[in-house]
């Protein structure tokens, strides 16, 4: 190996290393303040626990400050409570998730694509869309023979809106030369999609479902006090009956760190299917 070959190749490794170490850093930094943010929330809900201990009227609600929180928790996960009123939720989620992702991805897709029906539909879509999907509530058990499937229903109709708009977004922003290019290639309209559009979309279909999936999240918890006898919600609305406030703060904090957890893993998955830029 020359001289000038081996300093290039020493030059190569440090660079690697010093990236390597500014991941790193980067990573610790955003970790540490992280950390401190879950220290300032935790700090404020220990205060707001200690005013209600000292506030004559509320001291019933006492249990909801963070020690008898996570005393419970701790009694919920050796019991196995927490996998037994999570699964029903996750299930329904899943679904009615599912079933979003397979009506808006081609919707959004035709809305795209098409100028015309983007017309046609851009009034009624945004008029449906602004009707919370609470209000269907009464329709959905109207509608369906099961309690699972009227939830399933509203956290379509919830979910189906930012997975529609952000997949036209995404078609909508497509270089059309791209398009040609596969055209004068010989891409038939299936390889257009396959092999074009999709990849091009990949990240606004995942951010739109990541935005959907925070909303079913939060639709989810209302949706389960209809006649339901399992999930998280209906955890809520039992341990509110039966006064039991440790147990209801600590239902809620399990459903803020599922929701946490499902919105990182698709946080994630932008990240991995993302051909913008890899720091995103």
């Amino acid at each position: 190996m020359t001289d000038a070959a081996y300093t290039q190749s020493g030059t190569a490794r440090a660079d690697a290393q010093d990236a390597r170490m500014a991941a790193l850093k980067g990573w610790a930094r955003s970790v540490a303040i992280g950390t401190l943010g879950l220290g300032i929330l935790g700090a404020l809900w220990a205060l707001g626990g200690w005013y209600i201990a000292q506030t004559p009227g509320m001291r019933a609600f006492s249990q909801l400050a963070p020690v008898p929180t996570f005393e419970r928790l701790w009694v919920m996960i050796q019991r196995g409570e927490i996998w037994s009123m999570s699964a029903p939720s996750l299930y329904r989620v899943g679904w009615g998730l599912g079933v979003a992702i397979v009506i808006g991805v081609p919707m959004g897709i035709l809305i795209g694509r098409l100028p015309w029906l983007r017309d046609l539909s851009n009034a009624p879509f945004q008029l449906l869309r602004m009707i919370s999907p609470l209000s269907w509530m009464p329709i959905a058990v109207m509608a369906f023979a099961t309690w699972d499937s009227a939830i399933i229903f509203l956290i379509v109709v919830a979910a189906v809106w930012p997975i529609m708009f952000a997949t036209a977004a995404g078609v909508r922003r497509i270089d059309p030369a791209w398009l040609k290019v596969s055209r004068n290639l010989g891409a038939n309209p299936l390889h257009q999609l396959v092999y074009v559009i999709l990849p091009a979309i990949a990240q606004d279909i995942l951010t739109g479902i990541r935005l959907a999936l925070g909303i079913a999240w939060v639709v989810l918890v209302p949706a389960e006090y209809l006649g339901v006898s399992s999930g998280l919600g209906f955890a809520i609305n039992d341990a509110r009956d039966s006064l039991d406030y440790a147990r209801l703060g600590a239902t809620v904090l399990v459903i803020g760190v599922i929701g946490y957890a499902l919105d990182s893993l698709c946080l994630l998955a932008i990240k991995r299917f993302s051909w913008l830029r890899s720091d995103t």
